[in-house]
């Protein structure tokens, strides 16, 4: 074998063997998530980012848990912190994939979760906030799923509050299902959550 082979074969064997570690270490924070153990998947999730430093997705499951986490009352005392995070987490993923829909979906649902935490005092700004957005991201993608229904859903609760029809939204989250029934992710870790919540969705419209 020419050194020129022995260097191309060292070089695959290395691309796989880093490879294969990433995918493990994805498989075991979303497996830690899925049991309900948020904060070692987040810890997890944020070794992986600090070694995928070309890969977004990591961090964007930091911002993502973190901003779900926030919007849990049984998390008042630490959800400032979680918010902190999720933004630093999110600003640092679209460094490496900017005018990316997903983030911008996550960013929006942060202003959300910032918002809910004083309503009287955050409401006007942090809701035009979330709706830029959104409509950033339907801008880049108007057939993301998560996209039409996480701007549904927001618009459903302000709507609600003022006392407005909701039956537009609703139409946008039954179209938000079918969207959810033709998209295919582009790698296995890749955002694909969504269905089940707009389904509930969905229910309570009707």
């Amino acid at each position: 074998m020419t050194k020129f082979s022995i260097t191309i074969a060292f070089i695959v064997c290395s691309f796989l063997s880093v490879n294969a570690q990433y995918e493990q270490g994805m498989g075991k924070a979303m497996q830690l998530w899925g049991e309900g153990k948020p904060e070692e998947a987040t810890s997890l999730f944020e070794r992986i980012a600090s070694a995928e430093k070309n890969n977004w997705l990591p961090n964007y499951y930091v911002a993502f848990i973190n901003t779900i986490g926030a919007f849990n009352p049984a998390n008042k005392e630490k959800a400032a912190g979680m918010i902190t995070k999720a933004q630093s987490a999110l600003d640092a993923a679209t460094v490496i994939s900017p005018n990316n829909d997903e983030l911008l979906v996550v960013q929006a649902m942060l202003y959300t979760a910032i918002l809910t935490q004083d309503p009287m005092n955050n409401g006007m700004k942090y809701s035009k906030l979330a709706m830029e957005e959104y409509g950033k991201a339907l801008a880049i993608n108007p057939n993301n799923p998560r996209a039409v229904f996480s701007k549904a859903e927001f618009e459903i609760g302000s709507a609600k509050y003022w006392g407005t029809d909701t039956k537009p939204m609703c139409a946008q989250i039954e179209k938000s299902i079918g969207l959810f029934a033709n998209f295919k992710p582009a790698t296995p870790f890749s955002p694909k959550w969504g269905l089940d919540r707009a389904q509930e969705a969905l229910k309570n419209c009707k």
